[in-house]
C-alpha cells in the first residue's frame, strides 16, 4: 500500500559492467540526475562508477507525480523579474530543449501529452500574467476558457503547455541506467556513501538532490529537504483527464496513466511545517486532503491503491545547484530542483558532465552552487 505506484511496475535485471581500480569520476545517486551525468561521461570516454544507497531511481526519481514539465519552480513572470527577461527566457529554453532530450531516451515511459496549469478565481489574475508574458516572449502556450465538467466546478481557466509530457519516471530512470550501463557504466546498488573521502575518483558528483545528508555541510544549508505526499487510485472507469493537471501555485497536482489510474499529489500547506522533512512517510494530515481532492475531481469516493512519498531538495533561490563546489578541487554537484527535478534533473545531469568533459556550457553560470554557499 505504501510503494510508490510507479517502482512497483517489475524492473529487469540490471546488466553488469565493472570498472576496475580508480574510477575518472564517482556519482553519488542513481536516480535521474546521476544517470544522466554518468550516460553523457561515459560516451565522452570517461571512466564511471556510480554509488546509490538503495536501488535505481529508488528516490524521488521514482517517487514524485509523474510530470515533465518546461522551466522550473519560479513561475515564468517572477523568473523574469528575478533573473531578467533573456535570463528567465533562456531558462525555459534550455528546459523545452532537455523535454525533447527526455523524449530521444524515454521511449514509452514518456508520453508528449502537454499540461495544463489551472486557476480558480483567487488565482486567476497570476496564471493570465503567466500566459501574457509566455507569448510575449514567444513562447507556446493556449489560454483555455472552458473546462471539462470535472474542472469547472472548482476553476476558471487554464494556461495548456503544449510542449509537456506524462512520465512513468521509475520506467523512464530505469532505462536511462540500462543506457548507462551499456556505455560502460558502473553502477553498485545498495551502496551507500557515507564520507566523500571514501570514493576513488579524480572528479566526483553529488547527485542526490533532497537526499544528501552529511556529506558535505554547505550543502545541507543550501538544500532543503522537503517531502511530496502522493496516491495513487485503482484503474478509473472513464478517462477523465488527458495531460498532467496542476493547480494552487502547485500545491496540488495530478495526471491519469495509461492504465486508468489516477495519481495526484500535493496538499503539503495541509501540514507545511511537517512536511520540512528527509524522512519518507505518509501521514493523515496530508493524505485526508489528497482523498478529499480526488473526490472533488471524481464526483465520488476514490479507491486507493497506492500511497507514498517522496524527497525533494528545495533552494531559497528556486534555481538548482549544478556545477563545481566552491573550494573543493574535483568536486561537483547537481540537486536542489525544488520540485521540477524530472526534466532539470536531466539536463543538469548532463550540464555538469559537459563542465567535466572540459566542454563547461554558458547555462551553468545561472546555476553556480557558489552563489548559495
Amino acid at each position: 500500500m505504501t510503494e510508490s505506484y510507479w517502482l512497483a511496475e517489475p524492473a529487469q535485471v540490471l546488466s553488469v559492467a565493472r570498472v576496475d581500480g580508480r574510477a575518472d569520476v564517482a556519482v553519488v545517486g542513481a536516480g535521474v540526475t546521476g544517470c544522466a551525468c554518468a550516460l553523457a561521461l561515459a560516451e565522452g570516454g570517461l571512466r564511471v562508477r556510480v554509488h546509490e544507497a538503495r536501488r535505481v531511481a529508488s528516490g524521488a526519481s521514482g517517487r514524485n507525480g509523474g510530470f515533465a514539465l518546461r522551466g522550473g519552480a519560479m513561475p515564468y513572470p517572477m523568473a523574469r523579474r528575478e533573473l531578467g527577461h533573456e535570463t528567465a527566457a533562456e531558462l525555459w529554453r534550455l528546459s523545452e530543449r532537455y523535454l525533447d532530450r527526455m523524449e530521444e531516451l524515454a521511449g514509452d515511459a514518456f508520453r508528449r501529452a502537454g499540461s495544463l496549469r489551472l486557476a480558480d478565481a483567487e488565482e486567476l489574475d497570476d496564471v493570465r500574467a503567466e500566459y501574457e508574458a509566455l507569448r510575449e516572449h514567444g513562447f507556446d502556450a493556449d489560454w483555455v476558457d472552458r473546462l471539462e465538467p470535472s474542472l469547472s466546478d472548482l476553476f476558471v481557466a487554464a494556461i495548456r503547455h503544449p510542449g509537456d509530457g506524462a512520465l512513468q519516471p521509475a520506467r523512464w530512470v530505469r532505462r536511462l541506467a540500462a543506457q548507462a550501463v551499456a556505455a560502460g557504466v558502473e553502477i553498485l546498488e545498495e551502496s551507500r556513501v557515507a564520507s566523500l573521502e571514501a570514493l576513488d575518483a579524480d572528479h566526483v558528483v553529488i547527485a542526490t538532490d533532497g537526499y544528501t545528508r552529511d556529506l558535505l555541510e554547505p550543502l545541507d544549508r543550501a538544500i532543503r529537504p522537503v517531502r511530496g505526499q502522493v496516491l495513487a487510485t485503482e484503474p478509473l472507469e472513464r478517462r477523465l483527464f488527458d495531460c498532467p493537471h496542476y493547480a494552487r501555485h502547485g500545491f496540488d497536482y495530478w495526471q491519469q496513466t495509461p492504465e486508468g489510474n489516477l495519481v495526484l499529489g500535493g496538499r503539503r500547506d495541509a501540514s507545511l511545517e511537517e512536511e520540512f522533512t528527509g524522512e519518507e512517510g505518509v501521514t493523515d494530515a496530508v493524505q485526508l486532503e489528497l482523498e478529499a481532492l480526488a473526490e472533488q475531481l471524481l464526483g465520488e469516493q476514490p479507491r486507493i491503491a497506492n500511497r507514498w512519498s517522496g524527497i525533494f531538495g528545495a533552494t531559497d533561490d528556486r534555481l538548482p545547484l549544478a556545477g563545481k563546489v566552491p573550494g573543493r578541487e574535483g568536486l561537483w554537484v547537481a540537486a536542489g530542483y525544488s520540485g521540477h527535478g524530472n526534466v532539470l534533473g536531466l539536463a543538469c545531469g548532463e550540464l555538469v558532465a559537459g563542465a567535466i568533459l572540459g566542454r563547461p556550457p554558458p547555462e551553468l553560470q545561472l546555476l553556480d552552487p557558489a552563489r548559495l554557499f
